[in-house]
């Protein structure tokens, strides 16, 4: 574990050097200790992959005491690799009509679409971070075989409630934004509120099911699943509205 300066009244703690099952949930766990050891010291803290910022009120505290209360805190992280987390299952409809990238990301993954559809879904994704945007969870980690490299062009706009591919990585997008690749279309209330997930970043673990194409368009507010869009390492037209 390593701190270091990030600012007047700010420091970051490395558990490890990238992220990993074990090293998230050390990050959770020290996130969660700081909370209930600095109380209304805080300004805010921040989980990462494998790090958490700790901001802090200089009013109240100093760097001194801060790194104290992490050395305390340290004392009570488990080293256990496996970091067990609730898990949330998230309904998917999977079919081409949902888009024209799952497609195309199975052929160059020289795959069916149908494998792909079942080494998606047979993947656990632990929360690594929220970034981008609020809201925004970063999951992994996917399975190699359908891995996808960033878009060299982001598109300009990414529905609300999809779901990327992006490396390893796959994320679930809470709004409207730019992203760089586009995999699901549904009402965001399907991930029971993907901005909960935020509080938990390190502990939650995402599963995807398939389930039959829904009556309603994604688009509409009602829409209970998750429309998956597979994109490939290449910048593709979003599908049309569906």
């Amino acid at each position: 574990m390593r701190v270091e300066v990030a600012g007047e009244n700010a420091l970051i703690v490395y558990v490890g050097e990238h992220g990993a099952p074990g090293v998230a949930s050390q990050v959770e766990q020290l996130s969660r200790l700081l909370r209930e050891e600095m109380g209304d010291q805080l300004v805010d803290l921040v989980p990462s992959y494998a790090s958490v910022l700790i901001i802090f009120d200089l009013f109240r505290c100093d760097h001194l005491a801060v790194r104290h209360a992490i050395r305390r805190v340290a004392q009570s992280l488990s080293g256990d690799d496996s970091a067990e987390g609730r898990i949330v299952t998230l309904p998917v409809y999977y079919g081409l009509d949902a888009g024209e990238d799952l497609e195309m990301l199975a052929k160059n993954a020289g795959l069916t679409t149908d494998e792909v559809i079942e080494i998606h879904q047979a993947g656990e994704y632990r929360v690594y971070a929220i970034g981008f945007a609020p809201g925004f969870a970063y999951l992994g980690d996917v399975d190699e075989r359908i891995a996808a490299p960033r878009l060299s062009t982001p598109r300009q706009k990414v529905p609300r409630g999809a779901v990327a591919i992006a490396d390893r990585q796959t994320a679930i997008y809470p709004a409207v934004s730019p992203g760089t690749t586009a995999l699901a279309q549904t009402d965001v209330r399907g991930a029971k509120d993907p901005e909960v997930l935020e509080r938990y970043a390190g502990s939650w673990i995402v599963r995807f099911k398939e389930q039959p194409q829904p009556e309603e368009p994604s688009s509409e507010k009602n829409s209970p699943l998750w429309m998956l869009r597979l994109t490939s390492s290449t910048a593709y037209t979003l599908p049309k509205r569906l």
